[in-house]
């Protein structure tokens, strides 16, 4: 075995339904294995399914493994570590902070994982992560509506549907309330309130995109809000839901309302692994300790 396969740092972020993956190989310079992401109906069915398929994917015998990084609320599920691996408990706002930073290649942002709910970190190089707060409107907010009203069992599904969807048959925007812009030059595309023009004649599909941009819209006006606390204009956004095509024109639309302020919404690469990135990056930090 070469010195290349050795000293592997494996990160994980464990949900309530999904793992995710990741490793980072040590050496001269550092390289990402390539994240995965594993579905389950068990944390811990997860959790030892996805790290015997990266593992195996990638060559890396355990004998590789320097030492196992884990975040996320399932983490709690693994007492004993994995295969006689110690798996060391990373915090969860420390890993999103540090993950958002890596991907984006910033040394200061508002970090905002976009996972079952929505977390906010304000991230700064050198490790100091300070947890704002969060909302509990995320992509479980999503998935349980749509089971309720659309008997819809996918984010992709759900996605598929709201993307042929009509919001105007949904949502009351400005637009609908005035012709004037006179209401401290907001955007006529701003939701006034989601849901409050649903028409009879609306179809799942327009309640799917009805749906979609009420969860965005407010992590979306959540994080504006975290980020003119802390006076930060980069707002990284991170987990499942930003992998999503319309997830990312909802951004690109909040860009252009707030561009005057300054604030950018960034969705870097391999964004909705960031929370697993960030619990490896941990441990490359205390390699020493």
């Amino acid at each position: 075995m070469t010195a290349t396969n050795k000293r592997v740092i494996i990160g994980i972020d464990v949900g309530g339904s999904t793992t995710k993956i990741v490793g980072i190989r040590q050496g001269e310079r550092r390289e990402l294995i390539t994240p995965q992401l594993i579905k389950a109906n068990d944390p811990v069915t997860s959790i030892y399914g996805a790290f015997g398929k990266f593992t195996d994917e990638n060559g890396i015998a355990l004998s590789d493994i320097e030492r196992v990084m884990m975040t996320g609320v399932g983490s709690a599920y693994v007492e004993k570590g994995l295969y006689g691996l110690k798996c060391v408990k990373v915090p969860e706002f420390h890993s999103i902070g540090l993950g958002g930073l890596y991907l984006s290649g910033l040394d200061s942002a508002l970090c905002v994982s976009m996972g079952t709910g929505t977390a906010l970190v304000h991230a700064t190089a050198g490790g100091a992560m300070n947890y704002l707060g969060g909302t509990g409107v995320g992509g479980g907010t999503l998935m349980g509506l749509s089971r309720l009203l659309l008997n819809a069992e996918s984010v992709e599904h759900i996605a598929t549907m709201a993307e042929a969807g009509d919001l105007k048959e949904v949502d009351l925007r400005i637009s609908d309330m005035t012709r004037e812009n006179n209401l401290h030059e907001l955007s006529h595309d701003l939701t006034a309130a989601n849901f409050g023009n649903l028409s009879d004649l609306a179809t799942k599909d327009d309640i799917s995109a009805g749906l979609v941009n009420m969860v965005l819209e407010t992590v979306g006006m959540i994080s504006v809000f975290g980020a003119r606390s802390v006076g930060v204009k980069n707002i990284v956004l991170t987990g499942n839901l930003t992998g999503l095509s319309i997830t990312k024109r909802k951004f690109e639309q909040f860009c252009s309302i707030y561009e005057k302020e300054g604030l950018h919404f960034i969705i870097p690469p391999l964004s909705q692994y960031a929370t697993a990135i960030g619990s490896a990056l941990y441990g490359k930090g205390s390699e020493d300790s």
